[in-house]
């Protein structure tokens, strides 16, 4: 397959791009500057510009061409900034699932985060619930569309080397897990299309990601 990925240059992105690569597949890197190509198409991947923020739904549809189909992976990132919390998780989510369809792309798997559909504490701050309101919002809207979806709700997300040993389900609780294992999981679920229709929490665990997808499918 040719998998774009909808925030080429984010942390897990830059470690999914191998990872589908070493599977057969051809990372298509979405990312908003020039200069951010040259270590993502060291790591294999084709490299096309997409402004999340900016660019509207028949221009993520041109950054789709030829693609069969989209990770989103994008975030506004830890910048204080409530607003990119809309514009980028939720609006980029928005966008991408519009354009999917239009490029002829079905396939679509969403990096969430885990227990956002939980009530925010009053005492969280306002970024941390714009954050969560957004990844909140874009589940549900991509859960009522027709795309064959999947959600991924990682936990608090570390830089540790990857485990490759997860927990996936429904209703996991939370805990840690490193980014590449999210990534490991991303690229493991692409090859699976049983897992379309999911949406699962991801921490740390104690299965390989294969049998963990496994049991989360009940097989």
């Amino acid at each position: 397959m040719r998998v774009a990925v909808v925030g080429g240059h984010g942390q897990i992105a830059r470690l999914l791009h191998p990872l589908l690569v070493a599977a057969g597949h051809r990372p298509v890197a979405l990312v908003r500057r020039e200069e951010q190509r040259p270590p993502l198409e060291a790591a294999g991947a084709e490299v096309r510009l997409l402004d999340i923020e900016n660019d509207d739904v028949p221009a993520f549809a041109r950054a789709f061409e030829g693609c069969d189909a989209v990770v989103f992976s994008a975030g506004g990132g830890p910048d204080g900034n409530a607003r990119r919390k809309r514009t980028v998780d939720l609006e980029g989510s928005l966008k991408s699932a519009a354009a999917a369809p239009v490029a002829g792309i079905s396939r679509f798997v969403q990096i969430s985060a885990i227990d956002v559909d939980r009530p925010v504490a009053p005492d969280a701050g306002e970024v941390w619930a714009a954050y969560v309101a957004a990844k909140r919002d874009a589940d549900a809207a991509l859960r009522a569309g027709s795309l064959d979806w999947t959600i991924l709700r990682p936990g608090r997300l570390t830089d540790d080397p990857a485990t490759g040993r997860v927990a996936l389900g429904p209703d996991v609780a939370r805990g840690d897990v490193t980014r590449a294992d999210v990534a490991a999981v991303v690229a493991a679920v692409l090859d699976r299309p049983e897992t379309t229709g999911h949406q699962w929490n991801l921490v740390g665990g104690e299965l390989p990601v294969p049998a963990a997808i496994a049991r989360a499918l009940g097989a």
